[in-house]
C-alpha cells in the first residue's frame, strides 16, 4: 500500500488549499482514511477522518472550515481547507487504517498572516 499526498503550499490567512492523498492497492474502500498534522514543536494530531461509508470526524479547531471527502472509484481522499489560519501551518500526513495502519507522504502547509 502506498499513499501519495499532494496539494500543500503557501497561502495567506483566509485562503484555501485542497490536499489530496492517492492510495494504491486494494484496501482503500474499506479503510478509514484520515489527515493528521504536526506543527513545529508540537505533537502530531488528528485533523479529520472518514470511514468507507462516508462518516466523518473533525477536530474542533477545524470544524466549519475543513471538509474531508473521498472518491472510492479513484482511491483518493481529499481535505478541503478554507478560511486558513496561521495556526493551521503544519506538515500534513495522510493515514490509512485498514486493520494495519499506514502513513503516507507528508505535505507542508504554510499559512502567512
Amino acid at each position: 500500500v502506498q499513499l501519495q499526498a499532494s496539494g500543500g503550499g503557501l497561502v495567506q490567512a483566509g485562503g484555501s488549499l485542497r490536499l489530496s492523498c492517492a492510495a494504491s492497492g486494494n484496501i482503500f474502500k474499506g479503510a478509514v482514511m484520515a489527515w493528521h498534522r504536526q506543527a513545529p514543536g508540537k505533537q502530531r494530531e488528528l485533523v479529520a477522518s472518514i470511514t468507507g461509508s462516508g462518516s466523518t470526524i473533525y477536530r474542533d479547531s477545524v470544524k466549519g472550515r475543513f471538509t474531508i471527502s473521498r472518491d472510492n472509484a479513484k482511491n483518493v481522499v481529499y481535505l478541503q481547507m478554507n478560511i486558513l489560519k496561521p495556526e493551521d501551518t503544519a506538515v500534513y500526513y495522510c493515514y490509512a487504517n485498514f486493520g494495519a495502519g499506514k502513513w503516507g507522504q507528508e505535505t507542508l502547509v504554510t499559512v502567512s498572516s
